[in-house]
């Protein structure tokens, strides 16, 4: 009896793209694709009725983040590849924590990535924020994190229900923002 082929996945950590499941690409050389990363990954998606400029203005203000993300409170620094953020995190539950991850990639109106590295690096996170634009203004917004590191998954399995509830909340403050800042925009 012949096995069924293996479900296809994304081709990337941060893949882009209509949604659809797509193979790994081949490389030039014939040699095979990369390993994803390893880690346990939690993630959001919220369409917002905003076009990604507006999105990614709400986004990289930084400084405003405390008038509408019950996650990060407060927020500062400058994106850019290799700057450090100054973050205040605060996941329901838990007692406020003073992070500092370093901006690893940002295209304006499409990603923010950045890396966190805790306990001595036992703990490694990469945060993900992407707008994918599917019409003039409509967009898909992904909010999410791979916890990797030696006890990155098992921290994140304890505490992965509260993770994914902060980033629904976040999604759904950052869509009222930036659909209340389009809709005044509007002509």
């Amino acid at each position: 009896m012949p096995i069924a082929p293996s479900p296809q996945l994304k081709a990337g950590l941060f893949a882009r793209g209509s949604g659809t499941l797509k193979g790994p690409k081949p490389t030039p050389t014939g040699a095979p694709p990369p390993k994803p990363p390893k880690g346990l990954r939690i993630e959001h998606r919220v369409g917002v009725q905003a076009p990604a400029e507006v999105i990614w203005e709400v986004l990289s203000d930084l400084k405003s983040w405390g008038e509408w993300c019950k996650l990060y409170p407060k927020a500062a620094g400058e994106i850019r590849i290799g700057s450090v953020l100054d973050i205040t995190l605060a996941l329901p539950g838990r007692p406020e924590e003073e992070i500092r991850p370093t901006v690893l990639e940002w295209v304006p109106n499409e990603q923010l990535h950045w890396r966190l590295s805790m306990l001595g690096g036992l703990v490694r996170t990469t945060r993900f924020f992407e707008i994918e634009a599917l019409a003039e203004a409509s967009c898909i917004v992904t909010n999410g994190e791979l916890i990797a590191g030696i006890l990155g998954p098992s921290l994140g399995k304890r505490l992965g229900r509260t993770i994914y509830r902060a980033f629904v909340e976040m999604d759904e403050d950052l869509k009222a923002r930036a659909e209340l800042l389009w809709q005044r925009r509007k002509p």
